[in-house]
């Protein structure tokens, strides 16, 4: 059973550690961060259900951090903050968070709340599960069948493969490594050509001008990605 994984975000490794104790009691995995630019870097690596973020921060705050989120995922974001006050929760929610929480709080009440929004969006992917639609891009996940516009688009099953892990996590880069220990159920030796030549072909087959892709983005040196 895989377990949902939220990302700490905060400054303060006290109130980190007392959030890994309590959600990891829950059976929910911790991954932190430390500001905001962590936060994108760690987001960047790793698949996220829920993203506790802290508003007040060094380099980065959290609302710069949730609306750099906010560009390129839709994972959950529930803003932590110390300032109670109405205009900042209006401003936290209006640059995408889903919740917001004053500080200091109550670690149940914490607890209760990522709770729900997991529950949320455990309801949302499961009933979007069977369908994947960025853009004119639609992809039958029971049939495996792609279309781009009105046009459908034969894929092979590896192609389909990759196709359907970059979108399900639409804004995440996956290495060539990554992709191919994912879609060919091996172990990944020297993988970069072999993946690299089934994602030109995708490009061939879904891009309207495969030079400068729509939808599948080469992000240099890290690997691949889907733009949410």
């Amino acid at each position: 059973m895989n377990h949902p994984v939220v990302l700490v975000v905060d400054d303060e490794k006290d109130i980190r550690d007392v959030i890994k104790v309590y959600l990891n009691n829950e059976n929910i995995r911790t991954l932190e961060a430390s500001d905001g630019v962590e936060a994108l870097e760690v987001l960047n690596q790793e698949s996220v259900d829920l993203v506790l973020l802290d508003v007040m921060m060094p380099r980065m705050d959290g609302i710069t951090a949730c609306m750099r989120i906010r560009e390129s995922s839709d994972v959950q974001v529930l803003m932590l903050s110390a300032k109670q006050e109405d205009i900042d929760k209006i401003t936290g929610l209006s640059m995408g968070a889903d919740d917001y929480l004053g500080k200091p709080f109550n670690p149940l009440e914490l607890v209760a709340r990522v709770k729900a929004r997991l529950r949320r969006r455990l309801q949302v992917t499961q009933q979007d599960e069977r369908y994947i639609q960025i853009g004119d891009l639609v992809i039958n996940i029971p049939h495996h069948l792609v279309t781009v516009g009105e046009k459908q688009i034969q894929l092979t099953p590896i192609e389909f493969g990759i196709l359907e892990l970059l979108c399900r996590h639409r804004g995440q880069v996956f290495s060539a490594n990554h992709i191919y220990e994912a879609v060919w159920k091996e172990k990944a030796g020297n993988s970069d050509n072999n993946v690299m030549v089934h994602i030109r072909n995708l490009r061939e087959k879904i891009e309207q001008n495969p030079r400068e892709p729509k939808y599948i983005k080469t992000v240099w040196g890290v690997g691949y990605k889907i733009n949410a």
